[in-house]
């Protein structure tokens, strides 16, 4: 049977001053014209984790920040 463990890590609002995702009364959510640096900046983060072995699950942005779930198969011997 695989197993997995998990890891959540923060990310200030500071680091992301220009990622904007927003939700709209009727529901639709999107990302409002964000700069390449902005998205460089996410990219280096799920590329430090991927190169951990860990996945992306889930995303949560909040005023404070974002917050992200990873998840990665552990090895028989851990």
């Amino acid at each position: 049977m695989k197993k997995f463990e998990y890891e959540i890590t923060r990310h200030p609002a500071e680091y992301f001053r220009e990622f904007v995702y927003f939700c709209s009364q009727d529901g639709a959510c999107g990302l409002e014209e964000v700069p390449s640096a902005q998205t460089e900046k996410m990219q280096t983060i799920l590329n430090e984790q991927g190169r951990k072995g860990w996945e992306l699950v889930q995303v949560a942005f909040g005023k404070e920040g974002i917050m992200a779930f990873w998840k990665r198969m552990l090895i028989d011997n851990e």
